[in-house]
Parts: C-alpha cells; sequence; structure tokens
C-alpha cells in the first residue's frame, strides 16, 4: 500500500459542513469531499481538511505551519470565481508541496471555453464552430456558423447556465440569450453550433502514459419534446431525468474502430489542455461519424458512483484503488 501520508484534502471553504470541518460523519446527500476524505483514511492515511476561501493568509499558514506530505486539491473556486481555481494551484506551486491534479496551467487553457476551443483546434482536433461574444460589446450575429447554436457562459462547468432555452435558432433568440447569460452571470459567451449525435464522457489517468477508461453515454429519451443536450437540470436532477427518460449508462453498438479513434482523440485533447494525474473529455459522435470535442474538464468530479468512479470501476478499478493511483501518480510527478 505504501507508507501512510499526511493528506491535506483542499476544498472549496463553502463544501466544509458546519459543525464537521473534517468531515469525519457522513453527509445527508452524496459529497465528493466526504467519498474522498473517508475513503483516504481507510486507506491509513491521515487527513486534514482546509477551505480554500477570499482569505488567502489563513489558507497560506493551513498549508505551511505543517506541511503535509500532499494536498488532494477538490477546490474549484474561491468565492464563487471560477477563474480563481488556476490562482490556487498556483500557490500550490509555490509552496512547493506535492498537489494532485491539473496545474495552473492546465486550469487556465480550460477555464475558457473559447480559449480550449481555439488550442484544439490548433492541434487539429474538431470542435464546433463558435462565436464570443464579450460583456459591454455591441452584439453583431456571428457569420458563418449554422443554427441551431448552443448559448453558453465562458468561464463556468457542470453545465450551470445551460438549459433547453440556450439552444437558439435565429439570431433574435440568440441576441436574446447572449443579453440574459451577461446579465446573470456578468461574463463573456460563447456560442457555439449544435452537434447532433451521441453523447459521451471519456475519463483519462496518467501523465507520461495515458490510459483511457471506458466511455459512458447519455441516452436522452425518445419524445422529442424532451432534452437534446445535457443542460444543468439533466446533470443535477434525477426527478427531471425520469420524466424524460433520461440516462447515464456504458453505450452499446460500438465498433472497435470507433472506440479506438474515441480513445485517440481523448489521448490528443488530454495532452492539448495540459492535464494531470486525471480529467475528463466530453465529446459527441455525429451521425456521419466525425468526433467533436465539446469540452475538456480538468480535475472532473470523482465522487464514488459518478463518471469517473463508474468508468473506472466498469474496468476492475475500485474507488479505492482509484484514488491510491491519483496519489500514487501526483507524488511520482514530484520525485
Amino acid at each position: 500500500m505504501g507508507k501512510p501520508l499526511d493528506v491535506v484534502l483542499l476544498v472549496d471553504e463553502a463544501m466544509i459542513p458546519p459543525g464537521d470541518p473534517q468531515m469525519l460523519d457522513p453527509p445527508d446527500s452524496p459529497m465528493t469531499e466526504f467519498h474522498v476524505a473517508d475513503t483516504l483514511r481507510d486507506m491509513g492515511h491521515r487527513v486534514r481538511v482546509l477551505g480554500a476561501g477570499g482569505n488567502v493568509a489563513a489558507l497560506v499558514d493551513g498549508l505551511t505551519r505543517e506541511p503535509p506530505d500532499l494536498v488532494f486539491n477538490l477546490t474549484e473556486h474561491i468565492e464563487g470565481n471560477r477563474l480563481m481555481d488556476k490562482n490556487i494551484a498556483g500557490l500550490l506551486e509555490m509552496t512547493g508541496i506535492p498537489f494532485t491534479g491539473a496545474g495552473p496551467s492546465g486550469l487556465l487553457l480550460c477555464r475558457d471555453k473559447r480559449l480550449c476551443k481555439q488550442l484544439l483546434s490548433a492541434h487539429r482536433i474538431r470542435v464546433p464552430g463558435f462565436a464570443s461574444f464579450p460583456v459591454g460589446k455591441r452584439f453583431r450575429p456571428p457569420g458563418g456558423l449554422a443554427y441551431p447554436l448552443v448559448v453558453k457562459p465562458a468561464y463556468e462547468d457542470g453545465s450551470e447556465g445551460i438549459s433547453n432555452a440556450s439552444l437558439v435558432t435565429n439570431a433574435r433568440t440568440l441576441a436574446e440569450r447572449v443579453q440574459w447569460v451577461h446579465e446573470f452571470f456578468a461574463q463573456p459567451v460563447i456560442a457555439e453550433e449544435y452537434v447532433e449525435g451521441r453523447e459521451f464522457y471519456v475519463a483519462v489517468l496518467g501523465n507520461t502514459r495515458l490510459h483511457v477508461l471506458p466511455a459512458r453515454e447519455c441516452l436522452f429519451g425518445s419524445d422529442k419534446e424532451g432534452p437534446t443536450m445535457a443542460t444543468f437540470r439533466v446533470k443535477h436532477n434525477e426527478k427531471y431525468r425520469r420524466k424524460w427518460d433520461i440516462q447515464f449508462g456504458f453505450p452499446e453498438g460500438l465498433d472497435e474502430g470507433t472506440l479506438n479513434r474515441i480513445n485517440r482523440v481523448c489521448k490528443r485533447a488530454y495532452r492539448a489542455m495540459q492535464l494531470r494525474d486525471y480529467g475528463r473529455i466530453d465529446l459527441r459522435l455525429a451521425p456521419d461519424g466525425r468526433l467533436i470535442v465539446l469540452e475538456v474538464n480538468p480535475n472532473p468530479d470523482i465522487a464514488y458512483g459518478e463518471e469517473v468512479a463508474e468508468a473506472a470501476e466498469r474496468e476492475g478499478i475500485g474507488y479505492e484503488e482509484l484514488l491510491r493511483r491519483i496519489v500514487r501518480m501526483a507524488m511520482k510527478r514530484y520525485k
């Protein structure tokens, strides 16, 4: 198993339960932070939970007063600002303490959906055609794009800001949705061409050598009135999924050639965006066989029973072994 480590589990400050700062008691609903803390303790590691918030001095003191062997980084933002995730990783690099997952460069490249797609295109990885709409600039309908378009906040993840209304079919509804995102999220907008086809989520593990886990698929129901893309409610509302018969599972009917192409594209995207230890690539298989990357996710959700853990389990990698591999890969990078 290796020697026990002193591990700081670094989490968003708001995720620490009141009255249980070290996450010792099972929460009422599944929570990634508890799953990781509890499992690392079961593995014999000494785990201390630390919240990342607006008080940078307190964060630095918590990390350096008794430096751990490893920081398991589960942070996503500081006080709601997702652009700060790279700064947390940068701070960890400055302390010299080993930490899991993507570094500041990988987080920077993936956070802005527009930059991400530009870089993927530069690496000859197919992405949807898209247009950018900065805050405060006069709206001009984009030329050369085919409707429908999917309108998204540029910096959010987990499908935040994406609903059925995000799928627009003309310049008028595009302008309305862009204005709504600008007002509600106060950030730039990306509008990208909607890609018809099957939607896959593919987890990748590794650094020097990459290992692609079995793809997961979002299976949309047959009702044409229902959603055809992974909106916020599709991802986070089980009752809504039952209503529209939407399920997450493992794809069927994919030939070996297609599976090999998925593996190659995901490895190329993982490397292009400078991910480390683990990541997830979201893509669609168009009816004509093209693979089109929708998102590249550094440090994706590794809660027990969610996409990455389920894919690992499918390959015989249990949850404890998954975390052991992530810890081992991170420690090896610093040796």
